[in-house]
């Protein structure tokens, strides 16, 4: 009996103490860098990844304000930016004329999805800084107004 008990512990002892092995798994998962949405045939846009204006805020909506003007009171300006990638632009020159300018046509983001540029403008830049509840009218190069009248280039959600 005293044998078995002695083969008992020694078969306990030599069970208890082997390593338990381990396997472990690597995962691996490619990130796409961009994905690319056509539209009609005529309107590419690249979606970043990462937080961007583009994907990160709710953008679309109403956006109104006055823009300055050089040989009017300021151009009352709403633009309407859609889901489907489309605006509705409506401009009254103040002081000139009682004429509402309307264009509806594309929107196109650029690459790093902040900005947008208005397809199918003529004679005004069109490019807009996407921001939380607001829009500032950039100049033809797409940069930001600067000087004085800088917070009059800001169309406000509504």
């Amino acid at each position: 009996m005293k044998n078995f008990s002695l083969l008992l512990i020694g078969l306990f002892a030599l069970f208890s103490c082997q390593k338990e092995e381990r396997k472990t798994i690597e995962i691996t998962e490619e990130i796409t860098k961009t994905i690319e949405i056509e539209r009609d045939d005529t309107v590419k846009t690249q979606i970043p990844t990462g937080d961007t204006s583009q994907n990160a805020l709710d953008w679309n909506g109403t956006y109104k304000g006055t823009l300055p003007c050089a040989d009017c009171e300021g151009i009352e300006t709403e633009l309407t930016l859609n889901l489907d990638g489309t605006y509705l632009y409506k401009a009254t020159y103040l002081g000139k004329d009682t004429k509402v300018y309307e264009i509806e046509a594309p929107f196109q983001w650029d690459e790093t999805g902040s900005m947008i540029t208005l397809l199918e403008m003529e004679d005004t830049p069109g490019k807009y800084q996407v921001g939380e509840n607001q829009l500032w009218h950039l100049d033809r190069n797409g940069k930001l107004i600067e000087g004085d009248l800088a917070d009059r280039y800001i169309l406000k959600k509504q």
